[in-house]
C-alpha cells in the first residue's frame, strides 16, 4: 500500500538552511540539487518530506566534512522557526511550560520527532527521538534539535544556561570540542536515547516574557492549526503510539485505538482513508526502527528484537530478512564496515 510520508515544516527547514550557511554552504542550492523547490521555504504553511531533510543533512556533511554541523542550529534562533508554536513559547510562564508546549505541538514543527518531558526528583529531562521516514534519521537531526532547544532556553532567559547532562545515542565522535563548547556539561555518548537534563529550579523560574493571557491566545491558535493539520494524519499518530508500545510486546490494534481515543473500527477506516492498514503500519514502524537500532552498536540483536515487540527473536530475524533480503547481523556488519571507527570506540 502507498506510504503516508512524514513531513517537516518549512519554517524548521529554513532554520536548517540558515544553519548550513554558517558553514559556507548554500542550503537553497542543496535543495535544488535534491529536487526540492527552495521557494517552499518562503511559504510558512508548506511542508517538506522528511526523507528530503535527511538527504539534505547527508549532503551537508559530505560537502562540509563536518559531522557536527547540526550544532550550528544553536546560532540561528528565531521564534518563527517554530511556526505558530514559537509565539506560544515566548509567552510561557516558565521554561517548563514552554517545553510542555513544544511536546504538545511538536507535530506542527516536524512529524518525525517524538518528544517527552520527564519529571525526575532533581531535574526535568527533555527526551528526543527522531524516527525518520523511509530513511533512518541522521545524527545531525538530533544534534540540531538538541542544540536549538538549549539555545532557545538561553534566548528566553537571557542567560548562558547549562544543562546538567546531554545524552547522545551514537558513539562518541573523535572530536568533542564543538559539543563541549556548546553544551558545557557532562556528555554521555552511546546512551539509550537523546536527551537534555535541566535543574528543576531553572525550569520552574518565572520568565520575564511570561504572559498568561497571550499564552492562552497562542495556545488556541496552535490548537486550531494542529486540529486542521491532524485531520488526515492518523497514520502519524498511530505510528507514535506504536513506537511507545513496541518495547512492551507486539501492540494490539485495540490498544492503539484506545490510545488515540477512537474505536478499532474507526482506526481501521481512518488508516484506510490514508492508504494504509494497521498491519502495514506496524510492519513499516518495525522496519524503520530496526535500522535505527542496528546503528546503535551497544544494542545486541536480542535486545533489538524485544524493543521491536518480537517475543521470539527468530521472528525478528525472519522479518528482517523479508524486509532487506539479509539477516540483521549481516546488515549491521556491512554498515559498520562502511563507517570508520572513532577514537577509543573499541574500548567502550
Amino acid at each position: 500500500m502507498p506510504h503516508s510520508e512524514r513531513t517537516t515544516s518549512s519554517s524548521w527547514a529554513l532554520a536548517i538552511v540558515q544553519a548550513l550557511e554558517l558553514s559556507g554552504l548554500d542550503g537553497r542550492a542543496l535543495f535544488v540539487e535534491l529536487g526540492v523547490d527552495p521557494g517552499l521555504l518562503n511559504d510558512p504553511d508548506a511542508r517538506i518530506a522528511q526523507d528530503q531533510m535527511t538527504r539534505l543533512w547527508q549532503l551537508a556533511v559530505e560537502r562540509s566534512g563536518d559531522p557536527a554541523i547540526g550544532l550550528n542550529m544553536a546560532q540561528v534562533i528565531r521564534p518563527a522557526h517554530f511556526n505558530v508554536v514559537g509565539f506560544a513559547l515566548m509567552s510561557s510562564r516558565t521554561l517548563k511550560d514552554g517545553f510542555a508546549r513544544i511536546v504538545r505541538y511538536q507535530r506542527l514543527i516536524g512529524e518525525a520527532a517524538d518528544l517527552a518531558l520527564e519529571v525526575h526528583p532533581d531535574c526535568y529531562r527533555l527526551v528526543m527521538s527522531i524516527h525518520g521516514d523511509r530513511l533512518p534519521a541522521p545524527a545531525q537531526s538530533h544534534d540540531a534539535a538538541m542544540a536549538y532547544a538549549l539555545a532557545f532556553c538561553r534566548w528566553m532567559t537571557g542567560r548562558v544556561l547549562m544543562p546538567l547532562e546531554a545524552h547522545f545515542a551514537y558513539p562518541a565522535p573523535a572530536e568533542l570540542s564543538a559539543y563541549q563548547a556548546l553544551f558545557g556539561c557532562p556528555l554521555v555518548f552511546g546512551a539509550p536515547s537523546y536527551s537534555l537534563s535541566f535543574s528543576r529550579s531553572m525550569m520552574e523560574e518565572p520568565l520575564a516574557t511570561g504572559n498568561e493571557t497571550l499564552a492562552q491566545l497562542h495556545d488556541q491558535l496552535a490548537a486550531d492549526y494542529l486540529m486542521r493539520f491532524e485531520r488526515d494524519r492518523v497514520t502519524h499518530q498511530a505510528r507514535q503510539v506504536l513506537c511507545r508500545l513496541l518495547p512492551q510486546g507486539e501492540p494490539k490494534r485495540e490498544a492503539v485505538a484506545s490510545a488515540l481515543r477512537m474505536s478499532t473500527r474507526t482506526l481501521q477506516r481512518r488508516l484506510q482513508d490514508e492508504n494504509t492498514s494497521y498491519q502495514a503500519l506496524l510492519d513499516e514502524t518495525r522496519r524503520e526502527l530496526a535500522l535505527q537500532y542496528l546503528g546503535q552498536r551497544q544494542l545486541t540483536l536480542l535486545e533489538i528484537a524485544y524493543l521491536l515487540g518480537f517475543a521470539d527473536p527468530s521472528n525478528f530475524f525472519r522479518a528482517f530478512k523479508r524486509w532487506f533480503g539479509i539477516p540483521p547481523g549481516q546488515y549491521r556488519e556491512r554498515q559498520l564496515a562502511r563507517r570508520p571507527m572513532v577514537n577509543n570506540e573499541e574500548d567502550r
